[in-house]
């Protein structure tokens, strides 16, 4: 099997250093965050936390006031719910409870934290080839049925953006032991919160259910997630885990996000109509430029395709201070292959314009 490669999107303070500039002038492409600075009410959130010095103090163990907002926010019970730090130690866990439920299924290409958590663990894992191609129609039923007790799923998914809908979804669940489902980016996604199987853990026993905080309000350095699942396997993992999980600000961040549901419906809704207008713009700049071919998605980021290596064209961008994600270090990508998330629309315009500038020239 092809070596674990853990690379991820994301890393603008190393080239920042590289190019002797402030992390602010590079333009991330290459992590799917959006490009909006995080809300005031989070930030005065966050000073809060300094002001009353409530930092001095342990932060609360069992993360019972978090829970309660993330259990009203869903509609679900508080018990059927862990917070985490970011979707990363939340993927860990997962990985512990899918290593006692028998051989999981990765779908390909995939997030490459799914098979470093089943490594952690000593799991067993097979890896299953998605189809590369797509219509545009959304949602679409999840294309395959591989033969383990245990599948990943990641929805929208990464790195395509194809959405997957939920009734194809709960079809899955009555199939295997145990399903993961990872939605660190459908709240990003327009009309994704539909499809979003959280609804179904109050009926199925066997889902667990990853989201992520960071994407939607781009405070990655946060480090907030949680798992939504059943009680039982919430129970387990929570006994086994660190004892202090998450941070005062990382809690009174979660809080503050969570409590004010007409804050979140407008911020998402900002979210949505950037989204819709400059993917637009984007995916048709980015299809006038000769031998590269763009992938259809859902969501922020999109696949784009050329007929020869994109690795001299990411190198080029990089020089220039824009990322965008080697799709290399995906199984079943190669170098012919990146990823491509969408930022506002004078970075959008100069992202387009160096591509076309170094694959035309």
């Amino acid at each position: 099997m092809k070596e674990l490669n853990l690379i991820h999107g994301g890393n603008v303070y190393e080239h920042a250093k590289k190019l002797k500039i402030h992390p602010s002038k590079i333009i991330d492409s290459s992590a799917s965050l959006v490009p909006f600075a995080p809300p005031n009410f989070l930030k005065k959130s966050l000073n809060s936390v300094i002001e009353s010095e409530s930092f001095r103090y342990y932060p609360e163990r069992d993360l019972d006031d978090l829970r309660e907002i993330i259990a009203d926010f869903h509609e679900v019970n508080p018990e059927n719910i862990m917070p985490g730090n970011g979707a990363s130690e939340l993927i860990t866990w997962a990985g512990y409870e899918a290593s006692k439920s028998g051989r999981s299924c990765l779908p390909t290409p995939g997030f490459v934290d799914y098979e470093r958590s089943l490594k952690c663990w000593n799991a067993t894992y097979i890896l299953h080839e998605l189809p590369k191609t797509w219509n545009s129609n959304y949602p679409q039923e999840f294309p395959i049925r591989p033969k383990s007790e245990v599948i990943w799923i990641t929805n929208p998914h990464n790195p395509s953006g194809q959405l997957w809908g939920r009734e194809s979804l709960e079809g899955i669940l009555q199939e295997y032991q145990l399903v993961i489902c990872d939605e660190a980016f459908l709240s990003i996604t327009p009309n994704g919160e539909e499809e979003s199987l959280i609804p179904l853990t109050k009926k199925y026993q066997n889902l667990l259910v990853i989201r992520s905080l960071t994407k939607l309000f781009n405070m990655p350095g946060i480090r907030l997630g949680y798992i939504i699942g059943a009680k039982k396997i919430i129970q387990k993992l929570n006994q086994k885990r660190d004892p202090w999980p998450l941070n005062s600000f990382a809690i009174n961040a979660g809080i503050t996000l969570l409590a004010d549901k007409e804050q979140y419906k407008n911020w998402t809704h900002k979210i949505y109509k950037w989204i819709n207008k400059e993917k637009k713009f984007l995916c048709s700049e980015i299809s006038k430029i000769k031998d590269l071919n763009v992938h259809n998605s859902a969501t922020n980021y999109f696949l784009i395709e050329n007929k020869n290596s994109l690795i001299p064209t990411i190198k080029y961008l990089a020089k220039k201070g824009i990322l965008i994600r080697d799709c290399s270090s995906f199984r079943s990508l190669d170098n012919k292959w990146a990823r491509i998330s969408v930022q506002n629309h004078d970075n959008n315009q100069r992202l387009a314009e160096e591509i076309r500038q170094f694959l035309e020239n």
